[in-house]
């Protein structure tokens, strides 16, 4: 197998584990440690993905974890205040806009950001 080969091989098993990263996401609002399993993964497969373009999906997929436990627990503090339940819908609403729109450019082999 030659070195273009090799490299093609690590990139198609990198974009599965981005897309069980996805799945393990999306099944979180049934199962909600599968949230904690998916960011685990993130920081385990973190420097494997270094300088290629699946590591924007890797920060996008952690940032999601990141920001949306900062908003869940805002949101159930707030909720003696009632404004936690739009908190926390906002913040459901937010999640599923990130993953929809994480997976649909890593199945068209797109970056999350742009240069």
């Amino acid at each position: 197998m030659d070195i273009d080969q090799e490299h093609e091989k690590k990139l198609r098993k990198a974009k599965d584990t981005s897309q069980l990263v996805y799945i393990l996401q999306a099944v979180s609002f049934v199962i909600g440690f599968t949230f904690i399993a998916a960011v685990v993964i993130n920081y385990i497969k973190r420097d494997e993905l270094e300088n290629t373009w699946l590591e924007s999906h890797n920060r996008w997929q952690m940032r999601t974890f990141w920001f949306s436990l900062l908003w869940s627990v805002i949101g159930f503090i707030t909720l003696i205040v009632f404004i936690g339940w739009f908190i926390l819908v906002a913040n459901a609403i937010w999640v599923i806009y990130r993953i929809v729109r994480g997976w649909i450019n890593l199945s068209e082999d797109k970056e999350m950001y742009q240069k």
